[in-house]
């Protein structure tokens, strides 16, 4: 067993067997205590206001959250069975040398998501010390600049403090996390039912089957298909013949199942609540909170914070990993630290200079995601070859040491799958939308189909086919490129 309060050694190397220690159900507590923030509420509304009805909106989330979950368990496996973090153990599939690319996007996608977390943990914190020292208040309500830039500091700083030290103190810390943050939530159900008008469940008209897609499409996104670069990255640390089926359960459900909870009270209170709606779309987490009593609201704030910075703590850590797997020449401590650096300055840009939440988040998410879910299917493709190959970890070093430099099959079939998907999607925000759609006709640009970001499954589908087909029907194996 590790020590939980020394710095953490491995990086992108293989865990020894030594090292080896837990069960699959250990993985639960880490997916669970950060994915049962209130801001799982907010997503559900995010779906709703597609255009679905109730039953629609409930269906299309939970659907989207199982099916994308469950490919995060799935190379979740291949960790398990290697000792290596998700984006080392694609090296299997890419290269060493071609690998850079999807570990690279994969480092923007974790950073994209901890810039997300940690700009609301800022917010929400300068919001609670506004409201209980309100001379750090202005005249509006709204916390003073300083107070905003004081909260963001020290959730920074925190956040970092909780990186650097690694996975075994992560991994102790999400447990109690997750206890207290389910107990606060459970709570808050109390308060948060019956603000639900029951009466109301029916009236929102049905939207069309591309629609009902589309809200499948954003769950995905929002959940699932963040996780995909590094769900190995805490499952790698299980004995290595732990029960594949285990690890697909305990991460499927650990991630998906409190966020389908949440998202269906979510759904059921936007009926009838526009102006909430409204709101949502600019104070994902002020448009929650406001219905609480002060006695309550204070430690509920500090929960939602708490549970942040956790997110937070785990997304640096990766992000540390995901620049050793480019290829960056420094330890994971100091990739880390770099990490912290650049999310700062990220949470600044969406704190203090950003006017749209939802334009540029759900934006990002769905471009990032038509390279990452591509990725992911093509890994998982892979693994069946990785597993003949009988997880032989020299596969993932360079040439002349057992693996390869380049698979030009598996990069291939990456770049056509980036390019439909990302020709075939559109975006709300204005310097994203630079990127996308540029295959789509005017007239179709506008259509259901694009705006509900379906070209995303069409990319992941194409990819997988594509590289599966290249590899298994055609048996295609380009001879290494020796450096």
């Amino acid at each position: 067993m590790s020590n939980s309060t020394s710095i953490e050694q491995n990086g992108i190397n293989a865990v020894p067997d030594s090292e080896r220690y837990g069960k699959p159900s250990g993985l639960f507590p880490v997916w669970f205590s950060w994915n049962i923030s209130i801001f799982g509420i907010t997503c559900g509304m995010y779906v709703f206001n597609l255009g679905l009805s109730v039953f629609q909106a409930m269906l299309a989330g939970v659907l989207g959250y199982f099916l994308s979950c469950s490919l995060v368990g799935i190379l979740a496996v291949g960790s398990v069975r290697t000792g290596l973090p998700t984006l080392a153990q694609s090296r299997f599939c890419f290269g060493v040398d071609g690998n850079r690319i999807p570990a690279f996007f994969g480092y923007v996608a974790n950073m994209g998501w901890k810039v997300t977390m940690l700009s609301m943990a800022s917010t929400t914190l300068a919001d609670l010390l506004a409201n209980l020292m309100p001379v750090l208040s202005q005249d509006n309500g709204y916390p003073t600049t300083t107070c905003v830039f004081a909260s963001f500091v020290i959730v920074i700083v925190l956040t970092m403090v909780g990186a650097v030290y690694g996975y075994s103190l992560i991994l102790k810390v999400e447990r109690y996390i997750a206890i207290i943050t389910g107990a606060f939530t459970f709570v808050y159900l109390f308060f948060f039912i019956p603000n639900i008008d029951f009466s109301m469940l029916n009236s929102a008209p049905s939207g069309s089957f591309a629609t009902f897609i589309g809200g499948v499409v954003l769950a995905m996104t929002m959940v699932g298909l963040g996780f995909l670069n590094y769900g190995g990255d805490y499952s790698r640390y299980l004995p290595r013949q732990s029960s594949a089926s285990s690890v697909i359960f305990w991460t499927t459900s650990g991630i998906a199942l409190p966020v389908s909870v949440l998202l269906i009270l979510g759904v059921m209170l936007s009926v009838g609540n526009p102006e909430l709606l409204e709101k949502a779309a600019h104070e994902p987490l002020a448009a929650l909170t406001g219905i609480l009593p002060f006695w309550f609201y204070v430690p509920f704030s500090l929960v939602i914070i708490i549970s942040l910075i956790s997110a937070g703590m785990t997304g640096v850590y990766s992000s540390g990993l995901a620049l050793l797997a480019v290829g960056v020449p420094l330890s994971r401590v100091t990739t880390t630290l770099l990490n912290a650096i650049i999310i700062a300055l990220g949470c600044f840009y969406l704190t203090f200079i950003s006017d749209s939440f939802l334009s540029t988040f759900s934006s990002f998410l769905a471009s990032i995601s038509v390279i990452m879910g591509s990725w992911g299917a093509i890994e998982i493709v892979d693994l069946l070859r990785q597993k003949r190959l009988s997880w032989d970890v020299s596969m993932a070093s360079p040439y002349g040491e057992g693996g390869r430099n380049y698979r030009w099959t598996a990069m291939v079939s990456l770049i056509v799958a980036t390019i439909i998907g990302l020709g075939t999607i559109t975006s709300s925000d204005p310097y994203i939308a630079t990127i996308t759609s540029f295959l789509l006709p005017d007239d179709v640009a506008s259509s259901t189909f694009a705006v509900a970001n379906v070209g995303l499954l069409v990319a992941m589908i194409v990819g997988a086919l594509l590289y599966g087909f290249l590899t298994y029907i055609l048996k295609i194996e380009v001879p290494p490129v020796k450096k």
